[in-house]
């Protein structure tokens, strides 16, 4: 299965502490529900400071989009993530508080259960191909690019878009056009690996 989703097309939904607001774009498998997916992308508006919610059994990872920045806080000491910065894995159990540097930032989110497989997120740098043996792939473009699987077809992507794919296809994938502003996402199910 492949398909885009426009984030502009993804109702946003409000946080239960009304912090901000979130546009889920991908849960895996399909036929998932809000409580048994394997794997959640989504991108979030933080509006007001305030702490995570715990998700235990979670990998987790966050990068700042758009916005000045946070500051998360965890036991081993704080983290300040702006645009400029690598995605930050953590685990979900651990519910960092979050503290906005200056004003509402837009952020993208993987997270992915632990006992259901192995997942990655990264910056895509344009020509640079990106090799994964991940059979679930995806890519998220702020700013619209084009992306080139293997030996299909070019992919337009616009701007603020999420374009996965399941197949399997494990040949590299380039990003065209963008000035660093998109972001690889793949997933490996526990099945896949343990084979």
């Amino acid at each position: 299965m492949k398909a885009l989703v426009p984030l502009a097309e993804v109702p946003a939904l409000p946080w239960k502490n009304g912090g901000g607001l979130t546009r889920e774009l991908l849960l895996w498998p399909p036929a998932s529900t809000p409580t048994d997916w394997q794997l959640r992308i989504s991108v979030a508006e933080i509006t007001r400071s305030g702490p995570f919610s715990a998700y235990p059994g979670i990998a987790r990872w966050f990068c700042v989009l758009q916005g000045a920045g946070v500051e998360l806080g965890f036991p081993d000491g704080p983290r300040v993530l702006t645009p400029d910065n690598p995605p930050l894995h953590f685990d979900g159990a651990l519910a960092p508080g979050c503290t906005l540097l200056a004003g509402a930032t837009l952020d993208l989110n993987l997270m992915a259960r632990q006992d259901a497989g192995r997942a990655e997120m990264g910056r895509a740098v344009a020509g640079v191909p990106w090799v994964s043996r991940a059979p679930l792939r995806a890519c998220f473009t702020l700013k619209g690019a084009t992306l080139v699987c293997g030996e299909a077809a070019a992919q337009p992507l616009p701007p603020g878009s999420l374009w996965w794919s399941d197949s399997a296809d494990t040949g590299p994938w380039t990003l065209a056009g963008a000035d660093d502003s998109g972001w690889w996402l793949g997933f490996e199910p526990l099945t896949h690996f343990e084979r």
